[in-house]
């Protein structure tokens, strides 16, 4: 377990590695880099889809790893493969944190408290069974939906707590149907996205040295509009905010989400990076890492 909370640990790893970037896996088995396929192996096809996934991953992370401070795994894109999925993510993540770089799970998690217990001990902690314990997969944050309120979050949040991890709120996401619900204002004035803003406050609590807290919030690049709000509404919280490159967000746009230091957002890009020469063209790995050294230092001159 990490002795110290996930918003110091946040600022310390911006700081020391001069980025904010984080980079987004969703990885398609069937849009994968072609090295990842050119040894299918002799298992299942399943068994055989999930080392390909995995196999994908290391070379983007390799590719990649040293322009970025974090990496944002999109745990259905694991989980679609049965167990070997779940296998190619642990894997993934031992491999990025041997890189140095803050696991972010990407799995939107939010049920009743039993449950989010469960899910908090499959992420950060531990299962308790009559032959011992069984370790989760040791992320160092989570992406939670509160939709059904404070209570399901809390324990995600304790045992979070317990292992030095985080977690990131959806507040203001990235999608083209975000303001569907999140958008709509309620009977005090607020919208929903402004009281979700309000919880993430409450349990946040008081942050630590860095100025951060541990619980963050999901702010979404495409809607830059709103950020200036929610960091009024959020002023310890570190921001996570997708959807810059193939979504359409704009790294220039996310000034207000750095109010509180370089640490206060994280700037993530998934397919921008790893289909970059779709664009740019030349070889898979070069062109990713090229676009991820673009994105780190347009990030980190806005966060200054």
């Amino acid at each position: 377990m990490r002795s110290d909370r996930f918003g110091d640990r946040l600022a310390r790893a911006v700081a020391g590695r001069e980025s904010q970037l984080v980079l987004g896996l969703d990885p398609d088995p069937v849009r994968l880099w072609p090295a990842a396929v050119a040894d299918p192996g002799n298992g299942s096809v399943a068994e055989r889809a999930g080392e390909a996934v995995a196999a994908h991953c290391r070379l983007v992370l390799a590719a990649t790893a040293e322009h970025c401070v974090g990496v944002k795994l999109q745990v259905a894109c694991f989980e679609r493969l049965g167990a070997p999925g779940w296998t190619a993510l642990a894997g993934v993540i031992a491999e990025a944190q041997g890189l140095g770089l803050l696991v972010i799970c990407d799995g939107k998690r939010g049920d009743i408290d039993v449950s989010a217990r469960a899910y908090a001990q499959a992420y950060f902690g531990s299962t308790p069974t009559p032959f011992g314990p069984v370790p989760g997969l040791g992320a160092d944050a989570l992406t939670v939906n509160p939709l059904l309120g404070l209570d399901s979050l809390a324990p995600l949040a304790e045992i979070g707590r317990a292992a030095g991890s985080g977690l990131f709120v959806l507040v203001r996401t990235s999608n083209p149907g975000a303001g569907d619900i999140q958008d709509l204002v309620l009977s005090a004035g607020q919208t929903v996205s402004d009281r979700l803003a309000g919880l993430v406050r409450t349990l946040g609590g008081e942050p630590g040295g860095s100025g951060l807290s541990d619980i963050g919030a999901v702010t979404g690049a495409t809607a830059p509009q709103h950020l200036e709000r929610l960091r009024e509404a959020m002023p310890t919280s570190p921001f996570l905010l997708p959807g810059v490159g193939a979504q359409g967000g704009r790294v220039q746009d996310l000034a207000a989400a750095f109010a509180p230091g370089p640490g206060g957002g994280l700037v993530s890009s998934s397919r921008g990076i790893v289909f970059a020469s779709e664009t740019a063209g030349g070889e898979p790995a070069r062109a990713a890492a090229g676009e991820a050294a673009r994105l780190r230092e347009l990030a980190w001159q806005v966060s200054h």
